[in-house]
């Protein structure tokens, strides 16, 4: 484990560990947004959808 770390921790991969956790934050952001429009859709239907897109 901490061989892995020096080599992550290296100048050379510094910007692709820093695209990896953004890629995981925004998978999470648009995961929840998803569920979230699923839940008003099955509730309003479209209408829920457009009203929260609005807000």
């Amino acid at each position: 484990m901490e061989q892995l770390l020096w080599i992550l921790s290296q100048p050379d991969y510094l910007p692709i560990v820093a695209m990896v956790g953004a890629l995981a934050y925004l998978l999470t952001v648009w995961w929840k947004q998803a569920r979230r429009h699923d839940r008003l859709r099955k509730e309003d239907g479209t209408e829920g959808i457009a009203r929260d897109m609005r807000r």
